[in-house]
């Protein structure tokens, strides 16, 4: 009786002291790891995102046995058409009826942030890889997410500086009117400026727009040396075959410049159009044998070589695979805490690590895009100009509106 009464008292101390509420739940919730692909499946992002998100981590869940803590590792997937709401409806009912562990992908700023709010309610973690937003890890940051790829900060940072050495110090930037577009062309405008150059002007377009004729046109007017297109996707396609049709190239007394590409636009514009284009990217296939040994994998699957965001995808499903297995658990908290003392090191991944504000500081590449002489084979496309290490390429963390960063 004493025994049980002192016990008892014991259970109730330790309790109260927050030493129990503190231990995190051991091992798999429901006996299964979900992680829902949720991005564009046939819209104008469906090559950066679609189908090639979904291989990509299915990739990454064979390559790591089907299975973690002994429970099996289920993927499902779904369009969000490009629309926030949509994503965050699906969001919802992953999380809440689905039981869906994390989401990846979600190719576009707007549909991200809406389904990171979501995560942060429910506590479930979010692997942002495809949203840019600089938002993500600033005043809209959640402590269940990590921005997994290069945003629009460094993005603009990389690209700026590299033609601003170039002599291209006055700029007009072409947009897309949402959240990604709109971010990135402050984010080019604030480079710009601290480097002594000159942002003309600026315009913005809908999402799908198919005639760039009166925005290249304004471009073309305000005597810019740089016409930058602050837009991804099917939209930057466009964009530079509309370039083209109106004799700007990336050369010359005017020239344009893509702040956010993918290496499947340079293959659907074509080297004649696009060759001499400085860009950034986190990754490209052709790098060394990391990179082609997956990339060589995913065109087996896909038929065309990898993005960065499907790169990044594989990663990050990796990675948070990877920190289930060490934490012992799928609880989110746990995980999400395992993941901040990963050191992030892949063929995605180079020296990464993540921040506080659940942004992943890793290596990012400045390339330069071939001509049709230099390139050699198919999908060969780029040549390295700079290595940019994370901590010169990404926004200082004492300089975050983040509310999770102490010192911000």
């Amino acid at each position: 009786m004493l025994r049980s009464m002192l016990a008892a008292t014991a259970l109730a101390a330790l309790s109260s002291s927050g030493v129990l509420a503190q231990s995190a739940p051991a091992g798999i919730s429901d006996d299964l790891v979900k992680i829902g692909v949720l991005g564009d499946m046939s819209g104008i992002y469906a090559d950066v995102s679609g189908r090639g998100a979904v291989e990509a981590v299915r990739m990454a869940v064979e390559d790591f046995g089907g299975n973690v803590l002994g429970k099996p590792i289920e993927i499902v997937s779904a369009d969000h058409q490009n629309k926030p709401d949509i994503a965050a409806t699906i969001a919802r009912r992953w999380y809440d009826v689905e039981k869906v562990d994390t989401i990846t992908d979600i190719v576009g700023s707007a549909s991200s942030l809406a389904v990171i709010a979501i995560g942060q309610e429910r506590k479930r973690i979010v692997l942002a890889t495809n949203g840019a937003t600089a938002e993500i890890n600033g005043a809209r940051c959640s402590p269940y997410v990590l921005q997994y790829r290069s945003d629009t900060y460094a993005m603009a940072k990389a690209t700026a500086e590299g033609i601003l050495a170039q002599g291209g110090d006055t700029w007009f930037i072409i947009g897309a009117d949402y959240t990604f577009g709109r971010t990135l062309a402050k984010d080019i405008s604030d480079v710009v400026g601290k480097a002594g150059g000159k942002v003309l002007g600026s315009v913005f377009h809908p999402l799908g727009t198919t005639d760039y004729s009166s925005y290249i046109l304004q471009a073309q007017a305000s005597g810019a040396k740089i016409i930058a297109f602050a837009n991804a996707g099917g939209d930057m396609i466009n964009s530079l075959k509309s370039s083209a049709e109106f004799g700007l190239t990336v050369s010359g007394k005017q020239r344009v410049t893509g702040l956010l590409v993918f290496i499947t636009d340079m293959h659907a514009v074509g080297l004649p159009t696009v060759q001499g284009l400085i860009l950034e990217s986190d990754f490209y296939w052709d790098l060394d044998d990391r990179t082609r040994a997956f990339g060589e994998r995913f065109f087996k699957r896909v038929g065309k070589m990898p993005t960065m965001v499907h790169a990044a995808n594989y990663s990050a499903v990796s990675n948070y695979l990877k920190a289930i297995e060490v934490a012992g658990t799928d609880d989110a908290d746990a995980v999400m805490a395992q993941l901040r003392k990963t050191k992030f090191e892949d063929m995605y991944a180079r020296n990464g690590y993540l921040r506080e504000d659940g942004l992943l500081i890793h290596d990012l590449f400045l390339f330069q895009v071939k001509s049709p002489a230099e390139s050699t084979k198919p999908w060969d496309y780029y040549k390295l100009l700079n290595v940019i290490p994370g901590d010169k390429a990404f926004r200082p963390l004492a300089e975050s509106a983040c509310p999770l960063v102490k010192n911000g």
